[in-house]
C-alpha cells in the first residue's frame, strides 16, 4: 500500500500538478487567441510575442520597484506590477489595431491575409523585445519559492517519495480559475459580453441590430492585452522569461484552440488542459513509478518513456493534425463566444 501511494506522489509531482499549471497558461493563451478569431476573424500569429510583451513591462515594473523596496512579501512583485504591464500592453494592442488591422479590416481583406499581417507584427513585437531588455533569460521571480518542499513532504507524511509544490503554481491556477471565472460571467451575464456574442455569431445581424462594431473591437483588444500579459507573466515566472521562448508557444496555443474549438472559450480552456496533459504524460519517464508498483523482477531498466522531452511540440503538433482529420471544429464547436 505504502508503494503505492509512492507511486502516485510520483505522478502528483512530476505529472499533475505541472500539467494543471502548464495547462492553465496554455488555457489563457489559447483564450486570447479564440477572442479574436471569434470577434475580428483571423488568426493572430502575433499572440505569442504579445504575451512576451506584456510579461516584459511586468519585469521591469517588478525591477522599479524593487529598487525602491516594494515587495509582497511571501508574493511575487509581479503581481504587484502586472497591472501596470496589462495597461501598457492593451495601449499597445490598440494601437496596433488602429494602425495596421483597422485597415485591412475596413478593406474586407480575407482571413488569410489579416493572419499574414499577424505575422508581420509578430517580428515587430520581437524586434520592440529585444531592443527594450534583450534576449538573453531573466529572473524576476521573487518572495517565496515553495508552498510545500519535498523534505518536508517526506518528513510529514513518512513516505520515500516527496511532494513539491511551487507556490507559482498554485497562483497559475488559482489567478486562471478568476480569470476564467469571470470572463464567461461577462460573456454571459453582461449587455457588453453579450454584445460580442452576437457580433461573433453574426456580424451584420448585430449591425442591423444597433450594436456599436468599434466598440465590440475596442473590449476585444482589451480583454486579449489582460489575458496575453497575464498568460506570460504567470509562464515567466513558473518557467523563466526569455522572449525566444514565447514563440516557440504559439503551436501549443494553436493547438490548444483549435482542438478545443477555436473561437470557442470553453473550447480553449479544455484545449489547454488538454494539449498540456498530453505534453507531460508522453515525455514523462516513467521507470520510479513502475518500480513502486512491480515486483523487482519486473521492474524496468530504461526510462520508459514514450517519447523524449525533445519531442514534446511534437506531441501537441500531432494531437492537432488528428483533431483537424477526425473533428475540424474541435471537441466543442468553433466560431462563437
Amino acid at each position: 500500500m505504502i508503494d503505492f501511494i509512492n507511486a502516485i506522489v510520483v505522478l502528483l509531482n512530476y505529472i499533475f500538478i505541472p500539467a494543471l499549471s502548464y495547462g492553465s497558461q496554455l488555457a489563457l493563451g489559447a483564450l486570447g487567441v479564440s477572442f479574436v478569431y471569434a470577434v475580428l476573424r483571423f488568426a493572430n500569429f502575433s499572440h505569442g510575442d504579445l504575451m512576451s510583451f506584456g510579461a516584459m513591462f511586468t519585469i521591469l515594473f517588478t525591477w522599479f520597484f524593487q529598487s525602491y523596496g516594494i515587495s509582497l512579501g511571501a508574493l511575487p512583485t509581479a503581481l504587484l506590477a502586472m497591472p501596470f504591464a496589462i495597461l501598457l500592453t492593451i495601449v499597445f494592442s490598440l494601437i496596433t489595431d488602429k494602425f495596421v488591422f483597422r485597415h485591412y479590416r475596413i478593406k474586407k481583406s480575407a482571413p488569410v491575409v489579416l493572419a499574414m499581417v499577424s505575422i508581420g507584427v509578430m517580428f515587430v513585437i520581437q524586434a520592440i523585445v529585444r531592443i527594450i531588455i534583450g534576449p538573453d533569460d531573466r529572473k524576476f521571480f521573487d518572495g517565496q519559492k515553495f508552498i510545500m518542499k519535498a523534505k518536508q513532504f517526506k518528513e510529514i507524511t513518512g513516505l520515500n517519495e516527496g511532494l513539491a509544490i511551487k507556490s507559482t503554481q498554485i497562483i497559475t491556477i488559482f489567478v486562471t480559475i478568476i480569470l476564467v471565472t469571470l470572463l464567461f460571467w461577462f460573456l454571459q451575464k453582461t449587455r457588453t459580453g453579450k454584445s460580442m456574442r452576437a457580433f461573433s455569431d453574426n456580424e451584420d445581424l448585430a449591425l442591423l441590430s444597433g450594436i456599436n462594431p468599434d466598440k465590440v473591437v475596442f473590449i476585444t483588444w482589451v480583454i486579449v492585452g489582460s489575458l496575453a500579459t497575464i498568460a506570460g507573466t504567470l509562464y515567466g515566472l513558473d518557467k523563466s522569461y526569455k522572449p525566444f521562448t514565447y514563440l516557440g508557444l504559439v503551436l501549443p496555443i494553436f493547438a490548444s484552440a483549435i482542438v478545443g474549438g477555436i473561437g470557442n472559450p470553453l473550447g480553449a480552456v479544455v484545449g489547454g488542459y488538454v494539449i498540456a496533459f498530453s505534453e507531460i504524460m508522453i515525455t514523462y519517464a516513467y521507470k520510479k513509478f513502475f518500480i513502486y508498483l512491480l515486483p523487482k523482477s519486473l521492474e524496468p531498466t530504461g526510462l520508459v518513456q514514450l517519447l523524449s522531452t525533445d519531442y514534446k511540440f511534437a506531441v501537441s503538433f500531432s494531437i492537432l493534425v488528428i483533431v483537424l482529420l477526425i473533428r475540424p471544429s474541435g471537441i466543442f464547436k468553433g466560431k462563437t463566444l
